[in-house]
């Protein structure tokens, strides 16, 4: 496919329109990489002795929702507040703004024809770019009324459809939409490849956030990041058809850390964006970065980073690259596994 993905930088620029705080950052010198802390002895392997994280980009807002483009060798990712999406390019290392405004989009995926879909907080709803650059909507609305704000979006690849969360978080202010009532409750929502169809499979939910399917897509995970007494990632069966029962929890992150973003690997473990929720006193630092959790939902590995991740996707030429949406940057290592293709 050829999606219009914009052209590369100029390699002079160092800031780009709508630039935010830049967080300085040095690579360790030495290796192993001191940032990556191994919890549980199952997690060493998926260390590569000699990989650093990198700091990609700085000077976003709020960075969300990466999306790697494998034939075009480059991510996209949302600045929500700064209302643009941004592209970094493998090539040249350099990023460059792909859209704004953008409708203070957050999460993106690829749907089964390659094609961008993205979540837009200001709209309420789903797009999807053609390969000519049009902009389509797939979802705004349910049985007559408004969606909140989409948050995150997957394909699932056995059947095409798309499932995203829907909370209210872009709706309380102007920071990453505009203040709106609520017109519907918190839900996840389908989007069915074959017809189109819009279904509501869940909606009792506080804070729906980050979403993923099983390597074998007979498990959805949810996050559901306002969930009392604890925050957890829920999980639920799914047959041919989309439904879902055997609802259970799969982690409890009680304690310490917020969950946000999540993707899988290719053996099941959940890599999770973390980090501190503003309640965490003296030790809040020492949360930022990403959560690994195996696929009993045992906690195994942690890459510290020096801001909150929200969100998270391997790419890279092997999908052995972890790009991580955090703060205001935008940061990468490569690691022993492999995302899902």
């Amino acid at each position: 496919m050829s999606l219009l993905l914009g052209t590369t930088p100029d390699p002079t620029a160092c800031t780009l329109p709508g630039d935010g705080p830049r967080v300085p950052f040095t690579v360790h010198p030495r290796y192993p990489e001191p940032a990556v802390e191994i919890l549980h002895p199952s997690f060493a392997p998926l260390r590569v002795y000699s990989a650093s994280v990198e700091q990609l980009h700085t000077g976003c807002r709020w960075a969300e929702g990466p999306v790697w483009f494998g034939d075009h060798r480059c991510l996209l990712w949302s600045d929500i507040p700064a209302d643009r999406i941004l592209r970094w390019d493998a090539a040249s290392g350099r990023t460059s703004v792909f859209r704004a405004p953008a409708g203070h989009a957050n999460g993106h995926v690829r749907d089964a024809q390659g094609r961008l879909v993205s979540c837009e907080h200001l709209g309420r709803r789903v797009t999807r770019t053609e390969q000519d650059g049009r902009i389509t909507v797939l979802a705004d609305a349910f049985e007559g009324r408004r969606l909140n704000s989409p948050n995150d979006i997957v394909c699932q690849r056995e059947t095409g459809d798309l499932w995203f969360t829907d909370p209210t978080f872009g709706i309380h202010g102007w920071w990453e939409g505009e203040p709106a009532p609520a017109e519907r409750p918190a839900a996840v929502y389908r989007i069915r490849a074959a017809d189109g169809a819009l279904e509501c499979p869940i909606d009792d939910l506080a804070g729906p956030n980050g979403l993923a399917f099983s390597p074998d897509g007979r498990t959805l995970y949810v996050v559901d990041s306002r969930a009392r007494p604890s925050r957890q990632v829920l999980a639920w069966d799914i047959d041919a058809q989309g439904r879902l029962t055997n609802r259970r929890v799969h982690i409890d992150a009680d304690g310490p850390g917020a969950l946000d973003g999540i993707t899988v690997d290719v053996d099941g473990r959940l890599w999770c964006g973390w980090g501190s929720d503003g309640r965490d006193g003296a030790d809040a630092a020492a949360l930022d970065g990403v959560r690994c959790f195996d696929r009993d939902g045992r906690p195994i590995g942690h890459i510290h980073l020096p801001e909150r991740c929200a969100n998270l996707t391997f790419g890279g030429d092997r999908r052995n690259r972890l790009f991580m949406a955090a703060s205001h940057s935008l940061y990468a290592i490569h690691v022993n596994t492999q995302g899902l293709p």
